[in-house]
């Protein structure tokens, strides 16, 4: 009779035990949707985008990198009939407008300033125009006076192209 008593016993504990493991390997196991869901999107990096702008015989090109709001990039204008420029940007996104400063050379200076906004869109960049600072002549007057109409607009373009450009 103690034999079959610790018989039972063992197989009950046995079949207790092996219930608990099954369960407890499928409710701490995570499932990995990664494999399903597709490609991991990078959100954190910084995103960048090329921009070509052509007005008659005048071309603009443009590099941004936005990294979480930093702007960075290249710009260089290529006219026909006056002084060619190429220079650096720098500044921060507000909303969907980019506040930059345009570092550049132009032929035969070099160390020249000027503030430069551009509305960004899905599409390309539209180039803010206001009235400057009389004092400096670098800065707008006033930044809820711009308009960014009438100004230049930029397509999104192929960045091999840009950076050819801009080399």
């Amino acid at each position: 009779m103690k034999k079959l008593i610790l018989l039972s016993s063992l197989s009950i504990f046995l079949m207790n035990c092996n219930k608990k493991t099954e369960a407890s390997v499928s409710e701490t196991a995570p499932v990995d949707t990664t494999s399903t869901t597709g490609k991991v999107i990078d959100t954190l990096g910084a995103k960048s985008f090329c921009y070509m702008g052509i007005t008659g015989k005048d071309t603009v090109f443009v590099t941004i990198d936005d990294n979480l709001g930093t702007i960075t990039g290249k710009m260089a204008t290529k006219n026909s009939e006056k002084d060619s420029n190429k220079g650096d940007l720098s500044g921060f996104k507000s909303g969907d407008t980019l506040k930059l400063t345009y570092e550049f050379a132009a032929e035969g200076t070099t160390g020249n300033k000027n503030d430069i906004y551009f509305l960004q869109t899905k599409d390309g960049l539209s180039e803010g125009i206001g009235a400057r600072d009389t004092e400096t002549g670098t800065k707008y007057a006033s930044e809820k006076k711009i308009k960014y109409t009438g100004g230049r607009n930029l397509k999104v373009a192929d960045c091999n192209v840009v950076a050819t450009a801009l080399k």
